[in-house]
């Protein structure tokens, strides 16, 4: 029984790892169709937030949110409309410049750059391991980048997309402060809240929030909240629980590969040889990380970048 309970737990985190493969795909498509980044994200946030508040109310959620304390409310909202707002926004931004694929792959730096921040700042201990994964990430990363012999390489784009990263990695850093306190819906649900009321309101000011799209636009931003948001973070809940921190994060370093993979198929989109060997360096990196953890915290952070709303 404890051994398929395990597989479904690994099921569910390739599940998680391949519904968040697809928001580059779906938010591309969303853009060709007409849709801004504004109205993508502003439909990606409060779809999926109204089903993480729906799911609490029906399952009694909603009193364990009403217990929290007033701070780590508003630090969970604060977290959405700040921090997570501002990363999809660099990440869709870098994707209208850049190779989704590419995108994906720069984005995959952070586990690298939350490793390096948390060692700064005493969360976690350095180790002949931590520099050997640190300089594999660093030779994939300058891989990925000096190798764009083949497709469109905008500097911008790269730009966009590492500064999604780090971005991330301070999302990461402060999010994990009160992650152990939070039942992990309730989180979600607080970030996404925020995250709508951001766009909302950066929408509206810049004249950029426009709802009058086509059938086609809605269907690529619902599939967004509903497949690359909702799903992909229930589903790694759901088997964070069964296999634990460490395994669902090697496991969701199959979601660059499910990008690139989506990219050829859907987009066309192809990598340099030595683009992908970068990619591999970089996600064998995160796996090198993730082996045998030290500080027990450590797993976490990178867990909790994958279990708050994706990317």
């Amino acid at each position: 029984m404890r051994s398929e309970n395990h597989a479904a737990g690994a099921v569910l985190c390739l599940l998680s790892a391949s519904s968040f493969a697809t928001l580059g795909i779906f938010g591309t498509l969303a853009d060709d169709a007409g849709a801004s980044i504004a109205s993508t994200l502003f439909v990606r946030f409060s779809v999926a937030a109204l089903v993480f508040w729906v799911v609490l109310r029906v399952t009694g959620g909603w009193a364990r949110v009403r217990a929290l304390p007033r701070h780590v409310v508003l630090t969970g909202l604060g977290l959405g409309a700040f921090g997570y707002s501002m990363q999809s926004g660099l990440f869709f931004a870098a994707i209208e410049r850049l190779d989704v694929s590419m995108v994906a792959l720069l984005l995959y730096t952070y586990p690298a750059f939350v490793t390096i921040a948390a060692i700064v700042l005493g969360r976690a201990a350095f180790s002949p391991r931590t520099l050997v994964a640190l300089a594999v990430a660093s030779v994939g990363l300058v891989l990925v980048l000096l190798a764009a012999g083949t497709g469109a390489f905008d500097l911008g784009g790269a730009l966009l997309a590492l500064a999604a990263s780090v971005t991330y990695t301070t999302y990461i850093l402060i999010s994990d402060r009160i992650i152990g306190a939070v039942d992990p819906f309730a989180l979600a649900a607080l970030v996404l809240t925020g995250a709508t009321a951001s766009f909302a309101v950066a929408g509206l000011v810049t004249g950029s929030l426009d709802l009058g799209l086509s059938g086609e636009a809605w269907l690529w931003l619902v599939l967004i909240a509903l497949v690359s948001t909702v799903i992909g973070v229930s589903a790694f809940f759901a088997g964070l629980q069964r296999v634990g921190p460490s395994e669902a994060a090697i496991l969701s370093t199959f979601e660059p590969v499910a990008t690139v993979a989506l990219a050829f198929v859907v987009l066309g989109e192809r990598l340099a040889p030595a683009q992908l060997l970068g990619g591999v360096l970089v996600l064998g990196a995160v796996v090198l990380l993730q082996l045998r953890p030290g500080p027990r915290r450590s797993a976490l952070r990178v867990a909790a970048a994958q279990a708050n709303p994706g990317h």
